[in-house]
């Protein structure tokens, strides 16, 4: 079983897998936006889509939230660029999507 938890003392998702970290997306939290900073995600558990899906709950609860997404890490922009089923573009701010590279 799988679950993602916000560790605020760490500023970082966790996605356990049967209760142990498995991998997390770090982050920098602001008054109005989150910078996701970098996400990993342990060798023992690569292969099976734990760091999407820990990215994608990320940017589901920065849009619970109401903050706006900086995508500093590389899987999270990659994640943002190609899920247009979520359309997770509308988390980042114009120059931000000019600054990473995204489609405006």
């Amino acid at each position: 079983m799988t679950e993602v938890q916000d560790n605020e003392d760490k500023s970082r998702f966790e996605i356990l897998v049967d209760g142990d970290v498995a991998g997390f997306v770090d982050y920098e939290l602001g008054t109005d936006v989150i910078t996701m900073t970098h996400t990993e995600v342990d060798d023992a558990y690569s292969g099976q889509g734990l760091g999407k899906k820990v990215v994608a709950e990320a940017l589901e609860q920065a849009r619970t939230r109401g903050v706006s997404v900086r995508p500093v890490c590389p899987l999270v922009r990659k994640i943002i660029a190609e899920d247009t089923e979520n359309n997770y573009l509308d988390l980042v701010r114009l120059p931000d999507r000019e600054e990473f590279d995204l489609p405006s």
